[in-house]
């Protein structure tokens, strides 16, 4: 049966579909000598004769067109449902009325015919209904007659949405056991898209066959939104989306034929029973980008058992570091974040199972004794930095607010892990910070220099002084620890996170359009939040491992090649099953302020170091001595006191241009304060 079903499955489409035309007819010609032996119907004329011959033919052209107009052949054997047997029914019907009314036309104009009367014709009819349904009902038994067992329920159940899974084997077997004992019962896997290339097609995993291997999954994915309306969901299992290339145009034929798409992440147990956790699948999972397969077991062993503070843990990086440190099995999360809105939403996306591991505080990261406290009684073993504005445009405005929270509130918080002792801190950079053309830019830079400091300065075995802000934070105590490890981590767009283009995008095609973009040149770097998220936590246990020369201030991440934003907001349109231009115009509006139409990951003074793990970069760069940041910040603080835009991003200018003596771009940019340097 599985090499039948296998022989069948690999023969073209098009070719199927000759080979199922050709045995209809065949079977067509076999209901007439069937229906006249049956009948013990004696015909007048030879079969064989010459006019014998020419009745085939022309039945069997009757039959084709027939067949062809009642549409057998618009759907796949494998979906063969009640709407595909009336057209059998129908097909076979008008086939018969139309060779009956022959016969009567050509006894009455051309000659009578013996043996043949009304009871030949009923009996061809029901013949050729039986035997032409009968391969397409046979052939659906064998691929997926055990799904019809599991989609039986009784008269006033609950509706069970029908599911297609496609992932492992391993999951596959999980994931329908927990279908079948779940009360009340909410899916039922129909059938079985199996990623492994070496998987027995054709075979059941508890009663549900195995419909597809890797090789075709888009193409019996596509057969089946054609064959069936009873499809309603698509579920992919864990990290398909790394494993498979055709992951994004799977989420595409199912989101344009109106299915919805899940990725199974989990079991919730729940008493003795237990439930399966459906993740939505996002806009950011679809990107066409080869992602590596992450070491999980480096990575658990890094953050296993540590405890583990997020600063912007509300945000949509820090949700995801949040999420995957309790996975790697982290003895404690501490999420730090000033929206309330944001850390609800969070606590909502934790599993029961590991809320006891998790806390949460509202706190603004450039409180510098509120943020103490909470070291000092959280004692984290590292902190992820990943607190920031980052809305480009906005921050050109609101340019005090950006310093606020990515230079200030950067510089609390490594004060704080330095002094109390954290062994690790982690800055989340951005791609923004390489030849900074913004505020967000010119801040991220500022925040590197001052990790980069930091770690330059706690690498020395004699110790320095900071006196924090100069008054901008009164009474905070200076850096007097050495010991904690200062890294930061920079990649460009995560896609989908807040305010990215993807959300925008979204917003923008559920509203009917247009979609906007600023200029059709414009590329950005784009990488998973998953991804992105595993990979700075590598880093982290890379740094871990570092000392002397090898040990890197900065990494940086692979993000592949640039994609266009023109090309992902036509991806996104068709994905959401529109034509672009056609169902959601799109409207370009011009660069705005601060924005680059190329972004880099490196400067062209900064040395790219190849590591040995797949997907990281350490980086050389000039470094600016911690003193010469320390006596900047007077300065400052001041320009910002006095609304001074310009002297204040000049300022920041010259804590990442270690070419630029500090005096001479403060001297220039407030000349004022200059003699408070020192």
């Amino acid at each position: 049966m599985t090499a039948y079903v296998e022989a069948v499955s690999g023969i073209r489409p098009k070719m199927r579909r000759a080979i199922i035309m050709v045995q209809d007819l065949v079977m067509v010609l076999a209901s007439v000598a069937l229906s006249l032996t049956l009948s013990q119907s004696r015909l007048s004329f030879e079969a064989f004769s010459s006019g014998g011959l020419a009745c085939w033919v022309l039945i069997v052209l009757t039959a084709h067109l027939l067949f062809r107009y009642c549409g057998l052949y618009n759907t796949v054997w494998r979906f063969a449902s009640t709407p595909d047997f009336f057209n059998i029914l129908k097909g076979c019907g008008s086939l018969t009325v139309v060779l009956y009314l022959a016969s009567i036309a050509f006894r009455s104009f051309f000659q009578p015919v013996a043996g043949l009367n009304e009871r030949q014709f009923i009996v061809f009819f029901l013949v050729s209904f039986t035997i032409i349904s009968a391969p397409r009902l046979y052939y659906r038994f064998l691929r997926d007659g055990a799904s019809w067992r599991i989609l039986r329920r009784a008269p006033g159940d609950a509706p069970i949405k029908q599911a297609l899974f496609i992932g492992r084997l391993s999951e596959a077997d999980v994931i329908v056991r927990f279908t079948r004992t779940a009360v009340p019962a909410e899916y039922a896997i129909a059938g079985i898209m199996a990623t492994e290339s070496d998987a027995p097609l054709g075979t059941q995993i508890q009663g549900v066959p195995v419909v597809a291997l890797r090789a075709r999954l888009v193409e019996v994915l596509e057969e089946y939104v054609k064959g069936t309306e009873n499809l309603d969901l698509l579920i992919f299992g864990k990290g398909v989306e790394r494993e498979i290339e055709d992951y994004a145009e799977l989420v595409r034929v199912a989101r344009h034929s109106g299915i919805a798409v899940v990725q199974f992440s989990g079991l919730s147990e729940l008493g003795r029973g237990g439930k399966l956790v459906l993740d939505a699948v996002e806009m950011e999972t679809i990107m066409r980008r080869s992602a590596v397969a992450t070491d999980t077991a480096r990575i658990g062993a890094f953050v296993g058992g540590k405890r583990v503070l997020v600063t912007g843990g509300a945000g949509s990086i820090g949700r995801v570091l949040v999420k995957r440190s309790l996975e790697l099995g982290a003895e404690a999360v501490l999420v730090a974040d000033n929206s309330e809105f944001g850390i609800f939403q969070l606590d909502q996306l934790i599993e029961e199972k590991d809320r006891d591991r998790l806390a949460s505080r509202i706190v603004d990261v450039t409180d510098r004794p509120h943020m103490m406290r909470l070291v000092s009684e959280f004692k984290p073993s590292i902190i992820f930095h990943a607190a920031a504005l980052k809305h480009v445009p906005l921050l050109e405005e609101n340019w005090e607010a950006a310093i606020e929270t990515n230079v200030f509130g950067t510089l609390a918080c490594a004060e704080v892990a330095a002094e109390c002792g954290v062994p690790q801190f982690l800055l989340i950079s951005s791609d923004k910070a390489v030849d900074p053309s913004s505020v967000l830019g010119v801040t991220k830079r500022a925040a590197e220099q001052i990790v980069s400091s930091l770690h330059e300065t706690q690498a020395t075995p004699s110790p320095f002084h900071a006196g924090g802000l100069n008054g901008h934070h009164a009474g905070a105590p200076s850096l007097h620890r050495l010991g904690t490890k200062f890294i930061a981590v920079r990649f460009g767009n995560v896609f989908g996170s807040n305010g990215s283009v993807a959300t925008i995008f979204q917003a923008q095609i559920e509203a009917g359009g247009p979609v906007t973009i600023t200029d059709r040149r414009m590329t950005r770097y784009f990488m998973t939040v998953a991804e992105a998220v595993d990979l700075v936590i590598m880093s982290a246990a890379d740094a871990e491992q570092r000392q002397g020369r090898d040990d890197y201030a900065i990494y940086m991440l692979d993000m592949g090649k640039p994609v266009p934003i023109l090309e992902v907001a036509e991806t996104m349109i068709r994905m959401a099953g529109k034509s672009p231009y056609t169902d959601i115009p799109i409207r370009f509006t011009g660069i705005r302020p601060g924005e680059k139409l190329h972004e880099a990951l490196h400067g062209e003074n900064e040395e790219v170091v190849k590591l040995d793990t797949a997907k990281i970069f350490g980086l050389r760069t000039d470094v600016v001595e911690w003193p010469r940041i320390e006596a900047a910040l007077p300065a400052l603080v001041a320009a910002m006191h006095d609304q001074d835009k310009p002297a204040t991003l000049a300022i920041l200018a010259g804590l990442y241009r270690a070419e630029e003596s500090a005096g001479g771009a403060l001297e220039r940019a407030v000349p004022k304060t200059a003699g408070q340097i020192g």
